[in-house]
């Protein structure tokens, strides 16, 4: 089904569990009602025939052109972490870390146009490599609700979709072009791209991206240094073409690189070390086909991908010998998936049944010669069933996976695993709805870091190794109230209470002779050793918290409130789950506060507030809490048809804080990610 966006000023903190209840005006609703039940985006109502409850209540989404700091990004963390219960650390454009109530991005399904973006390259950089300036929308599943999402979506998803000629086009329009500028004081940063879309007949669609983002060194609140020397290049192609009225075919290819000295370990911008010459490369491939012909029962959508991630160090001349390497991961991949609409005397179900198939390779070289390769594989089918019945909706689903480990992690074993899931909503009143989930979790061993394959030797390989398994619920409340002050306005409030368990957690060890690094026995991977390896935690880890949102909007003016905490507990020493950028996963309270007011259809005006609660664990090792403050316009004179002109300063107050999904040091400075301090952006759009 196509997806439909109707622009909105909804202020940016509203949440998709409240939205489920924007057209429930009434009880008595109507077929076409039950059909198209919409949820919130940020600043956006997204309407997709069929869509469940669930599937609103359970997700959030930012599209980037609806959200000045999304539109003024040069990191994901300019603008996911307005999702409740996201976060994303990493100060560096090649070190973004994206958490989800607390778990890495290692334990979440990342996706780019589908293409699924597996594997780790090494622990001191970010493994998601995109430029914001690509992205039209970034969808998140906060939790894993739905055996669709598969296996490695312990803590849920992140969807990044790529802008599209039709999101550019106007109504008639054949050809259009975009270009685009934007500067940031802090790092000197500068951006420009063009974008080139057509239609040239009513049914194929065509659009060409190329831009370049280069950027210095910047300070965070206290003046030190964050290095970064880099330039950034980005492309992206793509074509579509429906055929007859049922079929519609597509192929996109996208890019982002970026190339500089930075700092040895990039998740150390500040320390002393001397910067080398690295350069960090994504590409991705897809293919995609749908056919919905006019019978509810067959829609299908095909994916067939491939994407490749690498990291390059040079290290010409020889800064720090032994650390030039070149490491890389890539994963090929196809999936099939149908929805079919059946209505019954006793309701309407919702079927989507896919299969998946995807395997994930890593590399290791230095001077063109292989150190060691690893592989995993995984086939997988799923059946949901969404069932309507009035006021109440039920949605059970099973899921068979087929999962081969990698040789030099767990010995290629295979593992065979099934899980189901349950949701359920009920409209308690008008506009008001309860809803509960519970999700059985699966995740087989992943590859290793890629910087450390030796086709085994010095690692031990556990053929003892455990799946990650357990289960994700869920119970929230949700209810939007109408005409409190003028005819025209909404509030909307909602719930959610969240807990996990995750058992047979899997963690790396590495050698080095000191707490942390105490290797592993390379006969009997005991901790104490000369080997490196994965192994099962011997404690079970619970995660539970709460997300709370309220969302005030009229016509021109919103204001949105959200608060979310999220804390994991070991159930044998009571420690917060490990992070691989050292110390916890854990981060403080979030409040944030979203204002926006749009006097006119020329001026916007918005002010965005973060505060973060400190966060003591069980170690005693505290991360302070902080306060940033975000003030931006936009600008479009009625004069210049297509011109928009925006300025922000983010980090109003000049805060010295980093985040707590960031590398932190209690102790020293020099090893703590800081975030950038006073940052003046500024950007002008033209489109035409």
């Amino acid at each position: 089904m196509r997806e439909v966006k109707f622009s909105s000023r909804l202020s940016v903190l509203s949440m998709g569990v409240a939205a489920v209840l924007w057209s429930q005006g009434s009880q008595a609703a109507s077929a076409a009602a039950v059909e198209d039940m919409p949820s919130t985006t940020l600043q956006t109502i997204t309407v997709t025939a069929n869509r469940s409850v669930r599937d609103s209540v359970q997700a959030d989404s930012v599209y980037i052109d609806d959200y000045t700091p999304a539109a003024q990004a040069s990191h994901l963390n300019d603008f996911l972490d307005v999702v409740p219960g996201v976060t994303v650390g990493g100060t560096s454009s090649i070190n973004q870390r994206i958490r989800v109530r607390g778990l890495d991005d290692t334990n979440l399904k990342v996706t780019i146009d589908g293409a699924r973006q597996e594997g780790a390259l090494f622990y001191h950089m970010g493994d998601v490599t995109i430029d914001p300036d690509l992205l039209k929308a970034a969808k998140v599943s906060v939790g894993n609700n739905s055996v669709t999402l598969g296996n490695d979506a312990l803590g849920g998803a992140v969807a990044f979709e790529t802008v599209d000629a039709a999101d550019l086009l106007k109504p008639g329009q054949k050809i259009g072009a975009k270009l685009h500028a934007g500067y940031a004081s802090n790092n000197d940063e500068l951006l420009t791209s063009a974008t080139v879309y057509a239609a040239p007949t009513d049914n194929i669609d065509l659009l060409a991206y190329y831009g370049k983002r280069d950027a210095n060194s910047g300070e965070d609140g206290e003046g030190r240094e964050l290095f970064e020397d880099s330039e950034g290049e980005n492309i992206l192609l793509k074509a579509g073409a429906y055929i007859a009225d049922d079929h519609r075919v597509g192929a996109s290819f996208s890019r982002t690189d970026k190339e500089g000295i930075f700092p040895f370990r990039p998740d150390f911008p500040s320390l002393t070390d001397d910067p080398i010459p690295q350069k960090v490369n994504r590409d991705t491939y897809t293919l995609d086909y749908n056919f919905n012909p006019s019978s509810s029962l067959v829609d299908v959508d095909v994916d067939i991908y491939k994407t490749e991630t690498e990291i390059s160090r040079d290290n010409k001349p020889k800064i720090s010998p032994g650390y030039d390497w070149n490491a890389k991961v890539k994963t090929t991949g196809a999936k099939v998936e149908n929805t079919s609409v059946v209505d019954t005397a006793t309701g309407r179900h919702k079927l989507i049944a896919g299969a998946e198939h995807y395997k994930k390779e890593s590399d290791m070289s230095r001077d063109n010669q292989s150190q060691g390769s690893d592989s995993a594989k995984n086939t997988s089918v799923y059946l949901e069933d969404q069932w309507q019945m009035g006021k109440f909706s039920l949605t059970p689903g099973v899921r068979y996976d087929r999962y081969e480990s990698p040789e030099y992690v767990a010995g290629g074993k295979t593992y065979d695993n099934v899980v189901g899931a349950l949701a359920a909503s009920y409209e308690i009143a008008p506009s008001t709805q309860v809803f509960a989930s519970y999700t059985q979790l699966f995740n087989g061993p992943d590859l290793g870091q890629a910087t450390f394959n030796s086709n085994g030797d010095g690692i031990y390989v556990n053929n003892d190794l455990k799946p990650e398994e357990g289960y994700n619920s869920e119970v929230g409340v949700a209810t939007t109230l109408r005409g409190l002050t003028i005819a025209d306005d909404a509030l909307q409030l909602s719930a959610k209470y969240f807990k996990s368990n995750i058992e047979n957690f899997q963690q790396f060890m590495r050698t080095g002779n000191r707490p942390g690094r105490e290797g592993l026995d390379c006969e009997t991977g005991a901790i104490g050793g000369d080997c490196q390896g994965i192994y099962n935690s011997a404690e079970d880890y619970e995660i539970k918290g709460v997300e709370l949102a309220a969302d005030y909007s009229t016509r021109n003016f919103g204001m949105g409130l959200s608060y979310s905490r999220a804390r994991s507990e070991g159930s044998e020493t009571g420690n917060s789950i490990p992070s691989v950028s050292g110390g916890s996963a854990d981060s403080g309270d979030r409040y944030m506060v979203n204002l926006n007011y749009e006097p006119s259809d020329v001026v916007g005006l918005g002010w965005r507030s973060t505060y973060v609660a400190s966060i003591t664990d069980n170690n005693g090792d505290t991360k302070p809490n902080y306060d940033v403050h975000d003030v931006y316009m936009n600008y479009s004179p009625r004069q210049l048809e297509g011109v928009k002109a925006t300025v922000g300063v983010y980090n109003l107050f000049d805060e010295t804080y980093a985040s707590h999904s960031s590398r932190y040091n209690a102790i020293k400075d020099e090893s703590t990610d800081f975030d950038m301090g006073r940052n003046i952006k500024a950007s002008l759009t033209y489109q035409f």
